[in-house]
């Protein structure tokens, strides 16, 4: 059998299991949690985090358990690290595996909603926690930027409006931040998935 064959396969039984492992979810207070690590903190003397600051380490302790369980179901090898970034919480799975990034990201984009749903299935709210995976975004992150630099060169010389490929909306905001930040005009236009950043000369 393929290694092309072989991925696919491992890449097919990691979303059923991702599916199926959401059910098993069980409820928790998001409030009490957070509430009971504030006492422990001021027993301890340390300081407090904000009520906001701890929800967004609740969620993205939700999120590692749920991946945690998700890599020994598929016997994948990863550490997760979680942090607070931007208001939102951040999960990375730390692997030399490409098999749950999947191809242009598409599994790790339903990974992460798999885990937004999981914590908004325990805490009832909704979630923008951001999923990561053997460094996909951040790589994509310096593609992005690498691209608007080259779309706002374009623009400036040429004075004519320049139309990028389609993107997600992650995408699209990494794009959106480097061109306002060079003092230029950017919108999208398209639907999804076909929904793309087009940057404008300055008026």
């Amino acid at each position: 059998m393929s290694e092309d064959v072989i991925a696919e396969n491992e890449t097919v039984e990691v979303e059923e299991q991702a599916a199926g492992s959401v059910e098993s979810a069980e409820p928790e207070v998001a409030e009490e949690v957070a509430e009971a690590r504030v006492e422990e903190a001021a027993e301890s003397g340390q300081p407090a985090r904000s009520k906001r600051e701890e929800s967004l380490t609740n969620e993205g302790e939700i999120a590692a358990d749920y991946l945690e369980e998700l890599l020994d179901i598929a016997d994948l090898d990863g550490d997760i690290d979680t942090f607070n970034e931007g208001g939102r919480a951040h999960v990375s799975i730390i692997t030399d595996s490409a098999v749950l990034v999947g191809k242009d990201g598409q599994v790790l984009e339903a990974l992460q909603e798999l885990a937004r749903l999981v914590v908004m299935t325990e805490t009832g709210h909704r979630s923008r926690l951001m999923l990561d995976i053997a460094g996909h975004r951040e790589r994509r992150r310096e593609e992005l930027q690498d691209l608007a630099g080259d779309a706002i060169t374009d623009v400036k010389e040429s004075g004519e409006a320049v139309r990028l490929a389609p993107m997600n909306p992650f995408e699209r905001k990494i794009v959106h931040d480097a061109i306002a930040a060079a003092g230029l005009v950017s919108e999208s236009e398209g639907e999804e998935p076909n929904r793309r950043v087009v940057v404008m000369p300055k008026a």
